[in-house]
Parts: structure tokens; sequence; C-alpha cells
């Protein structure tokens, strides 16, 4: 359904904005930190989040936050893990930092949650309204690049745990597959809902973190519990 609360809209936006581009920026910098000097020679470590975002990825955001749901990608973060210090393990770091910064940042946003709830502030306004985004998109876009499948973090993570001798063919499998399954899982959960493979592995895992980082005003409002 078309979106047409400009206020939900904008903080949808300016949450997502964020949560994408401190995602890359974390990738980057994790990667400079291990030695390798690819992101900074792109000028990719940088807290301008404008430097981390592709044009069509952020179209797609626009758009598709007008329909009800933010979907949408920035650029991919230039690294190389040959030219880091350890190869494997400084790689499998700097991947999965940018998960970890979208579990953060929903950590930050509910501590300004708890800081209302103390203080005696309406949660339920729009102040409240935008740090309760900021929790559960946050929480969102973590588990949905988890996901192991390419061009996802989640499936380097999981290739770079796999032996060798099949770690290639499964980088390889997700260059030529793995979007196409992406595509696929997120269009299926527009038909499927509550019964889809995208609410199993992304719906059912954030909100049971967002029950646990949220206050007990937004706890019921969300849950009813």
């Amino acid at each position: 359904m078309f979106r047409t609360d400009p206020v939900q809209t904008i903080a949808t936006l300016l949450v997502l904005f964020l949560g994408i581009g401190l995602h890359e920026y974390a990738h980057c910098k994790v990667a400079d930190m291990a030695g390798d000097p690819t992101p900074r020679n792109y000028g990719r470590v940088t807290l301008n989040l404008f430097k981390h975002f592709d044009p069509m990825g952020a179209m797609m955001i626009v758009l598709t936050t007008f329909y009800g749901f933010g979907i949408g990608w920035g650029r991919p973060a230039p690294m190389d893990p040959a030219k880091m210090r350890d190869p494997r393990w400084d790689f499998f770091a700097a991947v999965l930092a940018g998960p970890v910064s979208n579990v953060l940042q929903a950590c930050v946003y509910a501590l300004c949650l708890k800081v209302m709830q103390f203080g005696g502030m309406d949660q339920g306004g729009p102040v409240g309204f935008f740090f309760v985004l900021g929790v559960l998109v946050n929480l969102r876009l973590a588990f949905f690049n988890l996901i192991p499948l390419g061009p996802l973090d989640g499936h380097w993570l999981l290739g770079l745990l796999m032996p060798e001798s099949v770690r290639y063919k499964w980088f390889q499998f997700n260059r030529t597959t793995g979007m196409y399954l992406v595509l696929g899982l997120v269009l299926l959960g527009q038909f499927l809902g509550p019964f889809s493979p995208i609410t199993w592995l992304i719906t059912f895992p954030s909100n049971a973190l967002a029950k646990l980082l949220l206050t007990p005003y937004w706890q019921q409002a969300l849950f009813g519990r």
C-alpha cells in the first residue's frame, strides 16, 4: 500500500540512510585497520555517508519506502583480502563489521528510548517513533545481510568458514546464482507473508531481539506484551 504519512516516510528514509551508510563505512574502516589500502584509495574510509551510496540502490530505497517497506543497497565496500595482514580472518572481521554496526546502531536507538522512559518523556510521539524505527530497521538490515546468499555479507561469512576445497565453488555459485535467489526470497515474502522464508530468516529473529531492547511501552504497542 502506498505510504502517505510524510513523518513516517522521512523517518524511515533517515534511518535507512544512516543504517546502510554506517554499515558500508564499518566494512571499509575494519579493512583499513587490517592493512588493506583499497577502501582508503577509493575514498571510502569516511563518515561522509553519501560516499557509500549507489545511485540505483538509493533510488530503490526511496521508491520502496513509499510502498511501506524499504529495501536497497549501498556501494559495495572495496576490499582486497590479499592485502590484509591475515587474509582469511581479517576479511571475515571486515565483512562481519557491517551487520555488527547495524546491531550497535539498534542498541543506540534503544538506549535513547530508555533515556526517554527514565526521563518521563512521551515515547509515543514522533521522536520516540523515530527511535523505534531505528531499532527495528537496523535489526532487519543486520539479519537480512546475514542471509548466506550472494551478494549479501552472509555468503562471505559462511564461505570463509568452509574448507578451502569447497570455498571457491561456493563463492562462484553465489556470483552467478546468489542474487537471483535473494530476489526470489524477497518477492516470495510479498506473497507468503508469515509463511515465507524471509519471515523466518529476518522478521522472527529481529523481533525477538527488538523485544529485549525496546521499552515496555513499545513492547506492548508492537507485540502486545
